[in-house]
Order: C-alpha cells, then sequence, then structure tokens
C-alpha cells in the first residue's frame, strides 16, 4: 500500500482534482465541438469505395455484405460518435439492414432493423457469440453477466436471479427512495446546473447505497471517475495504454474498482444483508452452486456500471424531453403528487403510468446502450446475405427505434405511442428494445424502471425545470449516449 500522502499534498491533489472534474464537465470531447452546419453535412454527405464484406459458398445462393472501409485509419470511428441516430440512420437508408463498415481497425458487420436484430440475439443456430464485447470491454469489464455465453452464462444468470426477485426489488425500492430524496433535495432552486452530472452523481449513490449498503461518501468521485473512464475506453482508437489516453485511463479505472470491491468483499461475505452485494455473496442455487470471490468482483463491477450508467442516460433523457414539452412534464407531476408525501413502494411507482410513458419514449429516442456487440463463432445466414465466422458485429436497436414501419412520426417526441390505444412498440418483437433482447435482456430492467420512476417523481414533488425554446441537446456517442454540454437546465422551486 503507498504511503499516505501529507495533508497539504492531498489538499493539492483534491484541488487539481476539483479543477480537472470541473473542466470534464464543462468542456465537450473533440466529437462534439460545435462546427458550422455546412461541415456537418459534408462530412455526413461524404461517400466511399463500396466493396464487398467476402464471397459467398458457391452455389450457396447468398448475398455478399456490402459495405465500405471509410476513412484512412480511423475508418468510421469517429462517424457515430459525432453524429449518432442521424449517421446511423443515412447508412441504414444507404445500406439495409446488413452492411460492413471499417472501424477501430477491424471490419464490423451492422445488423439494422428488427428482422436483422431478432436473427442475432434469438440466435437459434448459436451462431453469435458475447465474444464481440472482449473487443470493446472485456479489459474493464472482465466476465461480467453481459460477456459470458450459452450453458456458462445461464448459470450464472440462474444464480444471481436470486438477487433481482420481487421482494428483493421492494426492499432496494425501500433503500432507494431516501437516499433519492436527501439528495434531489440539497439540489439549489433557481440555478442552473448541468444536470447530467448532478444525475449521475445521485445514481451513483443511491447504487451505492442498494447494491452495496455503503454511502459513497469520499469515495464517490474517485468511483464515478473509474466507471466514466472504464466505459469510455472501450471506443479508443488508440487501444494501447499510452499515458494520458482513454485506454490507460480505463486500466487504471478497472484497477481502482477490483481494489475498492475486494476490499469491501470480506465483509459482506460474513453478513447476508439486504444489499446486491451481499446478496452475490451468500447466492446459492438447489444444487449449491455459488459465486467465487472473483466473480462476486466481476459482476458487482459490471451491475454497478449497468446500473447507474443506463439510469443516468435514461433519466436525463426524460428530463430533457420534459424540459422541451412542459405540458407533458405538467402532466406527469400532477399524477406524482397524487401519490401523497410518502416515498413510494413498487405498488406506489406502478402507479405512474403516464410516467412510464415517458420513460419508454426517452428509451426510444435514446436508446441508452446503442449498440450490442457479438461475434460470429460460424459461417451463418442473415436475410440471404453470407455472415463469415469470426467477424466483429453490432446490433443496434438505434435504427429499430425510428423504423417507420413500427413507429408513427418516429422522429417526433410521442409518449401516447406506448398507451394501450396504441401500442407502436407491439408492431414488431424487436421494434422496441432498449433492454437487448432474447438469453442476454437485462436482467435489471424491472429495478432500472423503479429506480428511473422514483427519481423523476422526485424531482417532480420539488422542482419545475426549463431549457431555452431553441435549445437542442447533443449527445456525444464517444460510449454511452450522454448530453455533450452536460444538459445545463433552470430548476426553479415548485
Amino acid at each position: 500500500m503507498p504511503s499516505p500522502l501529507s495533508a497539504p499534498a492531498a489538499s493539492k491533489v483534491s484541488k487539481v482534482s476539483e479543477v480537472a472534474t470541473a473542466l470534464r464537465e464543462r468542456v465537450p470531447p473533440l466529437t462534439s465541438i460545435p462546427l458550422p452546419r455546412a461541415v456537418d453535412r459534408r462530412l455526413l454527405g461524404q461517400r466511399w469505395p463500396t466493396r464487398e464484406l467476402a464471397t459467398p459458398p458457391a452455389g450457396s445462393g447468398l448475398k455478399a455484405i456490402p459495405g465500405d472501409d471509410g476513412a484512412p485509419l480511423i475508418g468510421h470511428s469517429l462517424d457515430f460518435m459525432r453524429f449518432g441516430v442521424e449517421w446511423a440512420l443515412r447508412r441504414y437508408e444507404l445500406y439495409g439492414p446488413v452492411s460492413w463498415m471499417g472501424a477501430f481497425g477491424r471490419r464490423i458487420v451492422s445488423l439494422s432493423g428488427p428482422d436483422a436484430t431478432q436473427l442475432a440475439l434469438v440466435n437459434k443456430d448459436k451462431a453469435f457469440s458475447q465474444q464481440g464485447w472482449e473487443f470493446f470491454i472485456e479489459r474493464f469489464f472482465q466476465r461480467g453477466l453481459m460477456l459470458l455465453d450459452f450453458g456458462e452464462h445461464h448459470a450464472h444468470r440462474r444464480i444471481m436471479q436470486s438477487a433481482f426477485t420481487r421482494d428483493r426489488l421492494a426492499g432496494y425500492v425501500a433503500q432507494m427512495g431516501p437516499a433519492l430524496r436527501e439528495g434531489i433535495g440539497a439540489w439549489a432552486p433557481d440555478s442552473r446546473p448541468r444536470l447530467y452530472w448532478s444525475l449521475k452523481r445521485l445514481t451513483l449513490d443511491v447504487a451505492s447505497r442498494v447494491f452495496m449498503d455503503m454511502p459513497s461518501g469520499d469515495d464517490s468521485a474517485r468511483l464515478n471517475r473509474a466507471f466514466v473512464d472504464s466505459v469510455r475506453a472501450g471506443t479508443a482508437i488508440v487501444r494501447y495504454p499510452v499515458p494520458g489516453g482513454r485506454w490507460a485511463a480505463g486500466l487504471n479505472g478497472r484497477k481502482v474498482l477490483e481494489r475498492y470491491f475486494r476490499e469491501n468483499l470480506p465483509a459482506k461475505r460474513r453478513d447476508d444483508g439486504a444489499d446486491l452485494f451481499s446478496a452475490l455473496c451468500h447466492a446459492t442455487t438447489e444444487d449449491g452452486e455459488r459465486f467465487s470471490d472473483a466473480d462476486v468482483v466481476n459482476h458487482m463491477i459490471f451491475l454497478m456500471m449497468a446500473a447507474h450508467d443506463t439510469t443516468t442516460i435514461t433519466s436525463t433523457a426524460a428530463v430533457y424531453y420534459l424540459a422541451k414539452h412542459p405540458e407533458w412534464q405538467e402532466r406527469v407531476r400532477e399524477e406524482s403528487l397524487r401519490l401523497g408525501d410518502d416515498p413510494p413502494d413498487v405498488t406506489a411507482l406502478g402507479e405512474l403510468s403516464t410516467l412510464e410513458l415517458v420513460i419508454k419514449e426517452a428509451l426510444r429516442l435514446v436508446a441508452p446502450v446503442p449498440s450490442l456487440a457479438r461475434k460470429t463463432l460460424h459461417d451463418t445466414e442473415v436475410l440471404g446475405f453470407h455472415l463469415p465466422a469470426d467477424t466483429l458485429v453490432g446490433v443496434s436497436p438505434t435504427i429499430n427505434h425510428f423504423d417507420p414501419a413500427c413507429w408513427t412520426d418516429p422522429l417526433r417526441f410521442d409518449p401516447e405511442r406506448f398507451s394501450e390505444a396504441r401500442r407502436e412498440d407491439r408492431n414488431h418483437r424487436y421494434a422496441w428494445m432498449p433492454f437487448g433482447g432474447g438469453a442476454h435482456k437485462c436482467i435489471g430492467l424491472h429495478f432500472g424502471m423503479y429506480e428511473v420512476k422514483a427519481l423523476l417523481h422526485e424531482m417532480l414533488r420539488r422542482f419545475r425545470w426549463s431549457v431555452p425554446a431553441n435549445y437542442e441537446a447533443r449527445w456525444d456517442y464517444v460510449s454511452l449516449p450522454v448530453p455533450a454540454d452536460g444538459l445545463p437546465v433552470l430548476l426553479t422551486r415548485r
């Protein structure tokens, strides 16, 4: 263990950290720096020579997958990071549901649209492996549930399911209510916070209390930075630990997280508490299967990231659209106020049906995980195209969520599309897939919906918020979608 810093040295380190954090929260990444619209249009419209990925087997009747390498060296690595949904839709229009592109020094096949994504996620012929994630995040979230395949994944998921029963969820909701009320109650009224960062700190605090029964306290900033660095490292262009680079920051973040969970694991093994950390330490199947210490650490790092990152993104998107559509903000506020003053339990949260419509629409417009990585284990066929073995694949919910065959006026914010009278999400099984699908569908989807509902409920009770009429959020897709400017909003006391 390193020796403790002296008080003056520790103070200097703290101040440097504060300045660095302030800069990160205010300065957008290079891919999100505003450029003249004419320049963006030119970048979006850039065309590259179309090539075939691989020649189909003779006599198969299959077509070759079309695509292009993109710019020299970097391919299309920066295009989706900068343009997000707009670029993905243009790509779909150009090539259709099955295409390939050059990115991160690899050729990556994109499967878009409900039919193509269903084939990959249902995976009847077991051609698609989770090994695709290894290229992006295995170094930082190794052996998390999402990275496991087939029988091993099923075994780990079966053990982990005991941490997400309805009784466990009810206990988590009971714990998160006071934490959310306390955290949101500390926000200053008549202020203009960059709300994404406020929400991120809050959701990490909630995850620390609910998942570990530990207030994040002094560790909050350090852990938050470690999670951010680990997530963003997966899309680094330079995939080598160059000092100061994203890859190196991600590797260091992983070390911070491993050390934190390993130090706290023995106490969780001793005491069977109500938190997720304890639940994983003590989870046992009927056959006596249990997680090893390494399993618990790996799953906790992954679940903590997934729980607070995706919840932050969903909450931020919902807050943004409620700011842009004040009539919906008033409508869901009236619903929340009818619940009374007590923190809502799972039954009360279930009554917030209008708020659920808003959350589902926010999830459609800003999918928290815009691409799901896979790798082919053997040659397979997708919609008449030959997809070779050992190919990196990106399965994208983004296109599905804007498919005009499934959605009315898909670019418009319209929560009523999820109402029982319309249920546009039922136009195809994979029209709406913010939680993925198939065997790897998010295990914490119900927990996530409860937390976002509880968080927005507390915000609605305490504040009104707004953005200028001409404000449009720009989403940074360097890793998971976040507002490039942190989403500055005006908070006023209700």
